[in-house]
């Protein structure tokens, strides 16, 4: 069993999760909030999270995550926090519950009503202290690494998808047992592991200096961009399982760093009403058009990223990798555009008015106008 004290105290491995209730007692957490969703309650992960909680723990279930959590979810789960007593947070299952549980054990110790106060766009990073709620993460998916990052993604009561942040919101525990992966069915196995692999390549490519997350995103990219393929095509392969999971969870690390355009417009597209679209299949759909788009902004980069993607020479570019992204999400069965994914072309204006407004927007190497956001989306289009 492996123990990680980097950003949060980290307990990885096949079998991880045995070592729950041990971790709850030495945090003291007495009465969690469970946080997660339907789908994980179905799949029996719940269950197994369950054996290994104290008999006579007192439990109460939140399992209303939608698949992209709005505050108005926040306000339900806040609601049976404080109604129980809680003193904590276990959330278990992929971002959605993790970022849902973050933005409870935010509220449930500062100031409302608004969420949004506490967003990054509007200077709430600030606002938020060390009284945010214990939370332990235990994640069933590899690829938002939210486990072990600072932020959560929630679409606000105004209709925006943002992002809150802060060092007090990354979870006292990050339990990360790639067992919980194993029944991962193939397309959120792509969508997920694509999630984390642009994780990766966006930090790596952002403006800001961090030569220590950079070492930390290649490492991350290497291991998405060798196993995603053979976790999605086997989901019982344990070492693809095992490598995407420290793939998820490094790629999540590094947003210390900042992402970049991908983020900015997959953020705006997720939070558009009436349509249900998954994170991970959005950044896989845009990545290959802002990977072009970045190029004359990254230096030689590009030549790093085609290494530990295995490219020969000749690919060590922003077209060689961008191509070789295309055929990546082809083999996983991503769809090939917005279009194919089933976006209404009548939202493009706002896909980009959104990524304008998006914190993603600061730190990607080459900062698009609005035209070059429409043309992005354009390119994505399919």
């Amino acid at each position: 069993m492996a123990l990680i004290t980097y950003l949060t105290r980290i307990q990885f491995d096949f079998g991880a999760l045995k070592l729950l209730e041990a971790e709850l007692q030495l945090m003291g957490m007495r009465r969690p909030l469970i946080v997660t969703d339907k789908g994980v309650i179905a799949a029996g992960l719940w269950a197994k999270v369950k054996e290994q909680l104290p008999g006579n723990m007192p439990i109460t279930i939140y399992d209303g995550t939608p698949e992209n959590p709005t505050e108005a979810a926040m306000r339900d789960a806040l609601k049976v926090y404080k109604e129980e007593g809680c003193d904590g947070i276990i959330a278990i299952g992929g971002g959605s519950p993790m970022d849902l549980a973050k933005a409870v054990a935010l509220m449930a110790t500062h100031p409302g009503p608004s969420l949004q106060a506490y967003s990054f766009v509007e200077g709430g990073a600030g606002k938020i202290t060390a009284a945010v709620a214990p939370m332990v993460a235990i994640p069933t998916t590899s690829g938002t690494g939210s486990e072990v990052s600072r932020g959560g993604v929630i679409i606000m009561d105004s209709g925006r998808k943002l992002a809150i942040g802060s060092p007090y919101l990354i979870p006292r525990l990050a339990l990360i047992d790639p067992e919980l992966t194993m029944s991962l069915p193939p397309h959120l196995t792509a969508g997920t592991g694509m999630d984390a692999l642009t994780h990766n390549i966006e930090c790596y490519l952002a403006n800001v200096f961090n030569p220590p997350a950079d070492s930390i995103a290649l490492d991350g990219l290497e291991k998405a961009w060798k196993y995603v393929e053979r976790a999605t095509k086997d989901g019982q392969d344990r070492e693809a399982r095992y490598n995407m999971a420290v793939a998820a969870m490094e790629g999540a690390m590094v947003f210390q760093k900042g992402l970049g355009a991908v983020h900015a417009l997959s953020h705006p597209t997720g939070g558009l009403k009436g349509y249900r679209l998954h994170h991970g299949t959005l950044n896989a759909i845009y990545l290959p058009a802002v990977l072009r788009f970045n190029e004359p902004a990254v230096g030689d980069k590009f030549k790093r990223v085609a290494q530990v993607m295995g490219l020969p020479e000749s690919e060590a570019n922003a077209d060689g990798v961008a191509n070789a992204v295309s055929a990546l999400n082809e083999r996983l069965g991503i769809p090939k555009g917005l279009g194919a994914a089933g976006l209404a072309q009548d939202t493009i204006e706002k896909i980009a008015d959104g990524a304008m407004g998006d914190h993603c927007h600061l730190s990607t190497p080459r900062q698009p106008t609005k035209a070059q956001y429409i043309d992005l989306i354009e390119q994505s289009w399919g």
